[in-house]
């Protein structure tokens, strides 16, 4: 469903007659699906009044508004558990998804002055079976786990790992990232067994965790790989060209002419001076500025290339995409496809004995298994069975 509705003459077109998006006019805040206005009532509806209107860009929120019918989305309702846990609010996303209304959210909310673990999203507080910690992607993003966890069905509480704040140290190891994460998982589990799942390149960071927790005397006892390769030689491009195709992949639905000015710009930029070059043409608002963020995916791909993953001692189960297609066209080379992403263990063979390495195919490709409905419902099917049947 739409969030907001804005009625036009007509829509407007570029020369080339396609769509103009510039040109359409952006919401007020009157076009947004709401209820009768009744001002928030205490401090809870109050607080979590003011962080939605920041978040959803709109001025003001009533207590019977719905947080996802103005406009609310998994990415927004991340940074609404972060936003609310740094004030003292603590609550899940199951939360969030099952009392979406503001003064009904409110009542869920339990106060806890000091976050013991900043950071750690708890999507699901409960159950009869240990935690399972889900593992930012490489892009540092982890709104994929609130709606795949909406669609499992497993007796454990479930949490979203932070994305170490790595960006002042000077040019870390994914070892010694792994290792910032740690303190995080002991304060909710203290000792083993642990379970892990991650999403793409996140997913070697999980591995590497696992590491981590192995030198230490701990037990893994489920590792989850969600289309995660492992790859033969490091990749062709630098590190600041992987993110230039990241941030040209968030300007795909620009139009032709600036999308290929961009493009081309891209191969001999730098990431602050492609980000400076969508800003001058309009591709980004002015007040958009993610510079910090790419610097730590950066970053990031660089400790990714110098990883040279060891044997560990656990078993991983591989839900591969059955579709190794590349379908935006941000990237540069969409012909040249690594032998291990035809193979359902991705290249993890290399590393783990075949017989370690159970290997679920899930429909769709890299992205369209994890964001189309009903490849997601397969996915997080399979991903619960495998869980259900682990030792705990």
């Amino acid at each position: 469903m739409p969030s907001a509705f804005v009625r036009l003459a007509a829509l407007p077109l570029t020369l080339n007659g396609k769509l103009d998006r510039k040109a359409l006019a952006a919401p007020d805040d009157e076009a947004y699906a709401r209820a009768a206005y009744e001002a928030p009532q205490g401090e809870i509806e109050i607080t979590l009044a003011q962080i939605w209107a920041e978040l959803l860009g709109v001025e003001r929120v009533g207590r019977h508004d719905d947080f996802f019918e103005l406009g609310g989305h998994s990415l927004l309702a991340v940074r609404l558990l972060s936003r609310a846990l740094d004030a003292g609010f603590k609550f899940t996303a199951a939360d969030l998804f099952q009392a979406p209304v503001l003064k009904e959210l409110a009542l869920k909310v339990h106060l806890e002055p000091q976050p013991s673990s900043p950071g750690v999203i708890c999507v699901r507080a409960t159950g009869s079976q240990p935690p399972l910690f889900f593992v930012p992607t490489g892009l540092g993003d982890c709104s994929y786990i609130l709606n795949l966890v909406e669609e499992m069905d497993a007796d454990c509480p479930i949490y979203g790992l932070p994305w170490p704040f790595f960006s002042e140290v000077c040019s870390p190891t994914l070892e010694a990232i792994a290792s910032q994460v740690i303190p995080a998982i002991r304060e909710i589990r203290s000792r083993g067994p642990y379970r892990f799942a991650g999403y793409s390149s996140g997913g070697i960071l999980a591995y590497a965790i696992a590491e981590h927790l192995l030198s230490l005397n701990e037990t893994i006892s489920f590792m989850a790989f969600i289309d995660v390769t492992l790859p033969a030689k490091p990749a062709g491009m630098t590190p600041t060209q992987m993110v230039c195709e990241v941030v040209l992949e968030t300007l795909e639905p620009l139009e032709d002419e600036h999308f290929k000015l961009l493009k081309r710009f891209a191969r001999h930029s730098s990431i602050a001076q492609l980000l400076e070059k969508a800003h001058q043409i309009g591709a980004i608002p002015p007040d958009h500025n993610d510079a910090l963020m790419y610097e730590r995916i950066e970053q990031f791909q660089r400790a990714l290339q110098l990883y040279r993953a060891p044997s560990l001692p656990i078993e991983v189960h591989q839900f591969y995409a059955t579709d190794s297609s590349v379908s935006c066209r941000a990237r540069q080379d969409k012909s040249s496809i690594a032998p291990e992403m035809s193979s359902p263990m991705r290249g993890w063979d290399r590393v783990l004995s075949a017989a370690a390495i159970d290997t679920t195919p899930i429909p769709g490709n890299h992205a369209t298994m994890m964001n189309t409905p009903e490849n997601r419902k397969v996915l997080a099917r399979s991903l619960s069975r495998a869980l259900n049947s682990s030792p705990t």
